[in-house]
């Protein structure tokens, strides 16, 4: 356990850890704060889950996920340009909605979020491809402890800075339309660290060149190695059947807390709790819970493998949401969310480190950005398209809450049932990798 410590000293990790930061953050953006201001303005579950579709650009953005591995921005080279043009973005778009009205300006709120959701999504992109790229080829432990970072840099931005709107909401007299502005303000500051990090070098030409063996060029030849190859080469290298299992692992494994993650603030807002609460527990103290447990998953992973880290994760994610069940029959108590908290963290932390290193695992370095943006789209397929229907599903449960989380529990049976199965499959693409 010792020596895995040792591999996080590489200072290219802080870049990491920067990048997660700026990744986590645009989904308090179209997430909690939106939620909360829809909440506050009257909105139904039902409309308020349904916002929820603008997510499903993080789960179609491996259909433009081909460009980030072959246009090149003319600043800041392949990775940095894209990711610093895309909080450019961001930013841009958090000062429109600064300017809107929940009630008059209802389809501007989506569009605009979608946007956010279309920026955020393609910046992921680049951001996934710079981890892989800056790792070297084969490193499992480095992978693994670069996931963990990655993954407590994203806790940082949804719920380090995610907290701040929740307070400025109690303490002062903003309305959520203003708070947009601060968020784009942070935004435009988390750019200076994409300019002070430096970019990974890859020949990523050479790599093509050895997978397709064709000193082709033309347009034919470009959208060939731009659009098929990197799909094709996934599938030809893993076998149909595998790859489409490891597919479809990835899609079920989070679709019972994504159900409890779209409506998380909706029910803290009806079960009783403030602003400040909220920010206290939902974020600060879940953001200290989920850092500490994805540093320590990731050493889990190096030490033990990603299965048991998979496996574990899963059991843990079907007791959180009995937790939050358990809320529901007892009312606001902070106690209890603090409980539920420190739970859902723990599981947060470990699945996502366990998800990303395998599928960072999966990933080809030719092609890092499309093929970790095809199967991460899948990952997040449950916390967008899917999960917009939870508010549905509590109107239709006449909002019983405690059935509701109940119900998501049981959700994560067929992932685990799943991953049982295939877990021999994972333990080889593992040490394949040592």
């Amino acid at each position: 356990m010792f020596s895995a410590l040792n591999t996080y000293k590489d200072k290219r990790f802080l870049s990491i850890f920067c990048f997660g930061i700026s990744s986590g953050f645009p989904w308090i953006m179209i997430g909690s704060v939106m939620s909360a201001w829809l909440a506050d303005e009257g909105l139904s579950r039902k409309t308020i889950g349904l916002f929820g579709i603008i997510f499903t650009a993080y789960s179609l953005n491996f259909l433009w996920s081909p460009l980030l591995d072959k246009l090149k921005p003319p600043f800041l080279g392949l990775r940095r340009g894209w990711i610093i043009t895309m909080q450019g973005a961001i930013a841009l778009c958090c000062l429109v909605m600064s300017q809107l009205n929940a009630q008059n300006d209802l389809y501007f709120m989506a569009l605009f979020g979608f946007l956010i959701a279309v920026a955020s999504s393609t910046q992921d992109i680049a951001i996934d491809g710079f981890r892989i790229d800056s790792i070297a080829e084969n490193d499992k432990d480095g992978l693994s402890a670069a996931s963990s970072v990655a993954t407590a840099g994203w806790w940082t931005g949804y719920g380090g800075l995610g907290a701040i709107p929740f307070f400025l909401a109690d303490l002062t007299s903003w309305s959520w339309a203003n708070l947009y502005l601060v968020l784009a303000a942070m935004m435009l500051a988390l750019m200076v660290a994409t300019i002070l990090t430096r970019e990974p070098t890859i020949d990523r030409e050479s790599m093509l060149h050895a997978i397709t063996q064709s000193d082709d060029t033309g347009v034919l030849h470009w959208l060939k190695t731009t659009v098929i190859t990197p799909f094709a080469e996934f599938f030809n290298r893993n076998g149909v059947k595998l790859a489409a299992s490891f597919l479809l692992f990835i899609f079920l494994f989070k679709i019972g807390e994504a159900f409890l993650g779209r409506m998380s603030i909706v029910f803290y807002k009806e079960i009783g709790f403030s602003n400040s609460d909220i920010g206290t527990y939902s974020k600060l103290l879940n953001w200290w819970v989920t850092i500490i447990f994805s540093l320590v998953g990731g050493l889990v992973n190096i030490r033990y493998g990603i299965y048991r880290g998979l496996m574990i994760a899963g059991v843990a994610m079907a007791a959180s949401n009995l937790m939050f069940a358990v809320i529901a029959q007892t009312g606001p108590s902070t106690s209890l969310l603090a409980a539920a908290v420190i739970i859902d963290g723990f599981t947060a932390a470990w699945s996502t480190v366990a998800m990303v290193s395998l599928i960072s695992l999966l990933c080809n370095r030719a092609f890092s950005a499309t093929q970790y943006a095809l199967m991460a789209s899948l990952s997040v397929a449950g916390r967008t398209s899917v999960a917009s229907y939870s508010g549905i599903l509590v109107d239709y449960l006449d909002g019983n809450w405690s059935l509701f989380f109940v119900i998501t529990a049981l959700m994560v049976i067929p992932s685990l049932g799943f991953l049982f199965l295939i877990r021999e499959n994972i333990k080889k693409v593992e040490y394949s990798n040592k």
